[in-house]
Parts: C-alpha cells; structure tokens; sequence
C-alpha cells in the first residue's frame, strides 16, 4: 500500500469512526447512563468486532455479498429494522430517579455482534474492502486495512464513551435524561435513514 492510500485510508476512517452513528449513539447513551467503566466491554466489543468483520469481509465474504443483491438487502432491512427497535429502547430508557430499576450495558460479545447487523457497518466495510484491499496482496492489505480501523476505532469509541459520561454529569433530572435519551435515538434514526437512502 502506498503511502498516498495509506493516508486516504486514515481519513476514511476517522470520517467514518467518529461521526454520529449507531454504534457512537449507542456508546455515548450508555457512557451517561453507566459510566465509563462499565462500558468498556460494549466500547471494546464495537472498537475491535468491527475490524474483524473487515478482515472476514475482505477476504472471504466480500466477493458474496457484492454478487447477492438478495442477501445485501436483507441485510440492510433487517439491520435497519433492529436499529429503529434499538432507538425506540434508547429514546425510553428511564431517567436519573429509574436507574435503580435494572439494565446493563452491552457485553463485549454482544457490540461485537451488533457488527454484522448494522447497515452502517456494512457500508463502511464494503467500502474501505473494495477500494483498499487490493488483488495482488489481499491478507497484507485486509490486515492494515483492519488494524488502521482497530486503532482509530478505539480512540473514537473511548471518546463517544467519555463524552456521554461527561455529559452525565447534566443530566440529574429526568427530564434532561429524556431530551438526551430522544436525540441519541434520534442521531440512530438520522444514521438508519442514511443508510437506507443509498
């Protein structure tokens, strides 16, 4: 990989990494609703399930997935689908007086998953497959393509995590949570509806 892609392939993925998304509304919700530490399995799950689905895609289920428009498009329904059921759980979750009521974050296993559902994940993986794994040298270029997305991942999933804590630090009223709660839902639904536009 030349250095020229190898700097386009870095924009890509800070443009894509720390942009509102599903998987940055989701961190930031549960950030301010569980704190930092608590997250870190749903952060770590998201900053390195996603490389790993870039690896398989690029080498071996990409040449599928680019072939099957069937199997694209369920895909992209189905994930849009979980995503609008995701906000409408996000926009309800309780307030600062209903914390006591249960919940937890998102295991590790789980934000790893959510992967390989999420309609953005899949653009992004396609995207960054086609144009930076090239045909002479696939391993190598599928193994920098993921580690780059790896490192920029964890940094942008950290700070989505850090700036829904701190932004706990506001919401000490229930209604406050609330407007939070309905604009990370909101920023899914914007990120679902993108998606499903192209």
């Amino acid at each position: 990989m030349t250095p020229e892609a190898y700097y386009a392939l870095i924009a890509l993925a800070v443009a894509t990494l720390f942009t509102p998304g599903p998987n940055n509304a989701m961190l930031a919700a549960s950030g301010a609703r569980f704190g930092f530490w608590p997250t870190t399995p749903h952060m770590l799950g998201v900053a390195v399930g996603f490389p790993v689905m870039l690896l398989i895609v690029g080498l071996l289920l990409g040449e599928v997935f680019k072939s099957s428009a069937l199997l694209r498009e369920g895909l992209r329904w189905g994930g849009a689908a979980l995503l609008l059921w995701i906000a409408w759980k996000t926009a309800n979750a309780g307030g600062p007086s209903q914390k006591s009521s249960g919940g937890s974050p998102m295991t590790f296993v789980g934000a790893s998953a959510f992967q390989w559902i999420n309609p953005k994940g899949w653009s992004m993986a396609v995207a960054a497959t086609t144009q930076f794994i090239t045909p002479e040298r696939p391993v190598h270029t599928a193994v920098i393509v993921a580690a780059t997305f790896l490192t920029f991942g964890l940094a942008s999933s950290a700070t989505w995590v850090g700036l829904g804590q701190a932004i706990s630090r506001w919401l000490t009223t229930d209604g406050r949570q609330r407007v939070f709660n309905i604009t990370m839902a909101a920023l899914i639904v914007l990120s679902v509806a993108a998606v499903i536009r192209h």
